[in-house]
Order: structure tokens, then C-alpha cells, then sequence
């Protein structure tokens, strides 16, 4: 067994570590591993901090086509949601908060995609040409759902597609820790779909506007948390377009991004 260790920034503190280890544990990865899954971790969270390449991962990593076989594995496993809902239940404790959030945020972010890749189109309105990120975060900024598509689908649609996910979700366990959901806070390009919501969902979405009397930026109440967040997505380089080939990987990228921020909530 390899020492635990720290050599980049990226890396994990071994309390972090501790938090999700036991969602790599040997007896749900089969045969015995030349690498330790830490160093596995750390390898992936070098790419989405920094933005490089796989192919350009330091010698001193395991090789990049081992990294992108665990991170396409863990991918389809759906691994990266189920550890970031696991952190967002603790983080949220830590808090002081209820496990299970009552209201919620949605927005969405257009980027630029890298040449290739599946669902790509051009936003009519931002002249992005690319994808849109839509999420949900919880009332403390902590990502909940994260839903990749192409930048020409408006944001009503999309937003209900991402809603339509945490719905099925829902439905998928009575136990979910969704279910206390009442309230969605949202921007005006979504009040096409208030009703849809109501309906189908049997949620709350309350559009929050701005003053027609405001000049220059103004602060409206809860679209800055998301805004915040969206923010601190950014810092992670793998995230300043959308470099991946495929949404699925483009989501897991998010939610990696997501998890790396929370290990640190969770520990300090």
C-alpha cells in the first residue's frame, strides 16, 4: 500500500479523503489495483483544476489512459452525482441546515465548446456558440443537479429538463432527500414554464425580477447564489469552456468541480 501523500496543490488532505473513500473501497472495484484510488482522485482533480490536456497529466500521476478509464467508469457508474449528494447532505448538516433543502435556484450559463463533440448550437441571445450549463443549488450555494446541453435550446426548455430530472430522481426513491422541495427561484427567461412546473412537478417557481427603476448592477435576492456559484465553478480551468466530448462528461466535470469544493467546506 502506498503512503498517502501530498504533491500538488489539487491534491486531497487525508480528511478529505476519508469523507469518500468508502465509495472506492476494493470491494466494489474488483481485482487488486497497481494504483491507489486516492492518487486516482488526485489525478482527475489535477485535470479539472488546471485544465489540461489528459494526455498532459505529469509523469508522476498513473498513466492518463488509466485516470480517463477510472473517470469514463465512474462517469457511467454515476459515482460523481452520487458523491457530490452525499456531500451536500453533510455539508448542509454541518450548517446547521435541514439535510433535505426546501428551496432552491436555477439558472443556466452558455460557454464555448472546443471544435467536436455532441450537442452544440449557437445562443441567440448571448451570441455564444456552444452549451449551456443549467443547475440547481440549494440555498447555500451547494450544487444539487447539474444538466448540459446544446446553447440553442432557450432557457425555459432546458430549465424544465433539468427540472424533469430532479423530478424523476424523486420518483426513482420516496426517500430522496429532494422531497421536502416547495420553492424555485428563477430569472425571467423562465416564466414560460411557471405553469408547466406547477402542474407537472407540483412546485413553486417564483421568478425573481428586476426593478425597473434600477440603473447599472443591482444585487436581486437569491439569482446572486447562484450567480456565486457559477462563480466559483469558474476558478476550475476544465470549466472556462466545455472541453469535453460528450455532456455526460461535461456533467461529471461540474460535479467533480463541486465535490473538490465541498471536501474543503466539510474539513475546515
Amino acid at each position: 500500500m502506498t503512503k498517502f501523500k501530498q504533491t500538488y496543490p489539487t491534491d486531497l488532505k487525508y480528511t478529505e479523503w476519508l469523507l469518500i473513500m468508502d465509495f472506492f473501497s476494493t470491494s466494489h472495484m474488483g481485482r487488486s489495483r497497481k494504483w491507489e484510488m486516492w492518487q486516482i482522485i488526485n489525478a482527475i482533480l489535477y485535470v479539472v483544476r488546471t485544465g489540461c490536456q489528459w494526455r498532459m497529466l505529469p509523469k508522476d500521476f498513473a498513466p492518463w489512459q488509466t485516470v480517463y478509464g477510472y473517470f469514463r467508469r465512474w462517469k457511467r457508474q454515476g459515482l460523481w452525482e452520487r458523491i457530490n449528494e452525499a456531500l451536500v447532505k453533510t455539508v448542509r448538516v454541518q450548517a446547521g441546515r435541514e439535510p433535505k433543502p426546501s428551496a432552491v435556484i436555477i439558472d443556466s450559463q452558455s460557454v464555448k465548446t472546443s471544435e467536436g463533440g455532441e450537442q452544440r448550437g449557437v445562443d441567440v441571445h448571448k451570441q455564444t456558440p456552444g452549451r449551456k450549463r443549467h443547475i440547481i443549488v440549494d440555498t447555500l450555494g451547494l450544487l444539487l443537479m447539474v444538466l448540459v446541453h446544446s446553447a440553442s435550446i432557450q432557457d425555459g426548455r432546458g430549465g424544465y429538463q433539468t427540472l424533469q430530472k430532479l423530478f424523476d430522481k424523486i420518483k426513482l426513491n420516496v426517500h430522496n432527500r429532494w422531497c421536502r422541495l416547495k420553492l424555485i427561484w428563477a430569472d425571467g427567461a423562465y416564466i414560460s414554464i411557471v405553469k408547466e412546473v406547477r402542474k407537472h412537478f407540483g412546485w413553486q417557481l417564483d421568478i425573481v425580477r428586476r426593478s425597473d427603476k434600477a440603473k447599472g448592477f443591482e444585487i436581486l435576492p437569491h439569482r446572486w447564489i447562484v450567480e456565486r456559484t457559477f462563480g466559483w465553478l469558474g476558478r476550475y480551468r476544465r470549466l472556462s469552456r466545455d472541453f469535453e466530448h460528450t455532456v455526460s462528461s461535461s456533467e461529471s466535470v461540474v460535479y467533480i468541480a463541486s465535490i473538490r469544493r465541498m471536501l474543503k467546506l466539510a474539513t475546515n
